[in-house]
């Protein structure tokens, strides 16, 4: 193993993926362009446009959440059994219906069936795209194409954003409906891309140790699977401290504690996206080849100095320093980011036998999307309450914990393959 060979240049990033790599990152921007159409405007729109209250749209957007739990486990069954691939088509679809509910639904029921059918489609969405990748990007590049994943999700998030500030008007039913069909239609070409092009790729995978055929394995016994629970535990502990604390930890604090303006509050959003969109391939130069263990570490250095800048923006609230400091926190706290998608995405298709890859993802999928339902609980009962800095301490501590679990725990139980040295 080495790490001190020569790094790969920008270009190769794109030129070394295979041909279904390259059709499978081509759709990622648009796909993602609608779902910046909607992602800012969720409450606006059912609180505002439908008229449900506060409280009602807080547990439908919990409920988003908790769909994509439910959804995680037989989902990650189903890919195994046919494949990511179908599976894939299967959630694009019903993720296109729900969307289309939630744009015409004028009742509580049809808006929550709506909200549902979205919430299970990122449940299920996720460990079957992940596993979708790992059958046709082979393991050595696999952090090249998450890297460069998720900065084309970026850029389509932002260009979404974008576009949905500008056209949505809240006095306008029509415009809100405009922007949830343009997600709907977002995910067509990806369907049509799955249904043709890349019809021969993700397709069930048999258990070697069976003799071509397939045996029912359970989510405990993945989970007691060499290095599974730690990565589970990283998971969960990652996102608590990580997502859910920018989408909803970060607003509420900037909101009470700081007493940024919404505006203020949007440019921070972009600046996170556009650093994203700028470093990504920089950094996916800079860390190919090292330990992923190393690189979440200094994620979690980054990230503490991100909510370190979030606590100073407390400092004078209501003022520009305030604003800097909110936008300052969004930015490195991107930069963790680019460290982040790379690496535990990998380590888990690395560590996942091929006949079991829907399971590995949707476990940690599953490890995920709890924390993204406690996350926001936690973050507004401190917040609520005025316990700024004893929320500030728990993240700092979350932080400690995460580079504990993975240079501690998780480390000795990778090898060289998974832990992403050059081989």
């Amino acid at each position: 193993m080495t790490t001190g060979t020569a790094r790969p240049s920008i270009a190769s990033f794109w030129r070394d993926l295979p041909r279904e790599g390259r059709l499978l990152l081509s759709v990622v921007a648009f796909e993602f362009i609608g779902t910046g159409l909607v992602l800012p405007f969720w409450v606006v729109y059912l609180h505002e446009l439908r008229g449900y209250s506060l409280e009602v749209v807080g547990l439908m957007l919990a409920m988003m959440s908790a769909a994509g739990v439910v959804a995680a486990a037989p989902g990650g069954m189903l890919i195994d059994r046919i494949g990511p691939r179908r599976t894939t088509i299967g959630v694009l679809i019903s993720t296109v219906i729900g969307q289309v509910v939630v744009a015409f639904g004028n009742n509580l029921a049809l808006s929550a069936l709506g909200v549902a059918l979205v919430g299970a489609g990122f449940g299920m969405g996720w460990p079957s795209a992940q596993a979708l990748v790992a059958s046709v990007v082979p393991s050595p590049i696999r952090s090249r194409y998450f890297g460069m994943n998720f900065s084309l999700l970026n850029l389509g998030i932002g260009i979404g954003g974008i576009i949905g500030g500008l056209v949505v008007d809240v006095h306008r039913l029509s415009s809100f409906q405009a922007m949830y069909l343009g997600d709907a239609v977002s995910y067509l070409p990806s369907i049509a891309l799955l249904l043709v092009p890349l019809r021969h790729v993700g397709g069930p995978v048999a258990d070697p140790d069976e003799g071509g055929g397939t045996v029912a394995v359970s989510y405990l016994t993945v989970l007691r699977a060499p290095a599974m629970g730690t990565v589970c535990a990283l998971m969960f502990v990652s996102a608590f401290i990580g997502y859910s604390q920018l989408n909803v930890g970060l607003p509420a604090y900037s909101r009470a504690i700081s007493h940024v303006s919404t505006r203020g509050l949007g440019f921070a959003f972009a600046a996170n996206t556009l650093v994203i969109v700028l470093l990504q391939l920089v950094v996916l130069q800079r860390i190919e080849g090292r330990r992923r263990t190393r690189v979440v570490v200094v994620m979690t250095i980054v990230w503490a100095c991100a909510w370190a800048l979030l606590g100073a923006s407390g400092i004078a609230p209501g003022t520009a320093s305030a604003t800097f400091f909110v936008a300052a926190c969004a930015s490195v706290f991107a930069l963790g980011e680019t460290l982040l998608q790379p690496t535990i995405p990998a380590i888990i298709n690395d560590l996942a036998p091929d006949h079991l890859r829907g399971r590995y993802n949707a476990l940690t999928a599953a490890s995920f999307q709890c924390a993204s339902i406690l996350g926001p609980i936690v973050a507004g009962f401190l917040i609520g309450h005025r316990l700024h800095l004893e929320y500030l301490a728990l993240l700092i501590v979350g932080c400690a914990v995460t580079a504990w679990l993975s240079a501690i725990r998780l480390e000795p139980q990778l090898d060289d393959t998974s832990n992403g040295l050059v081989r």
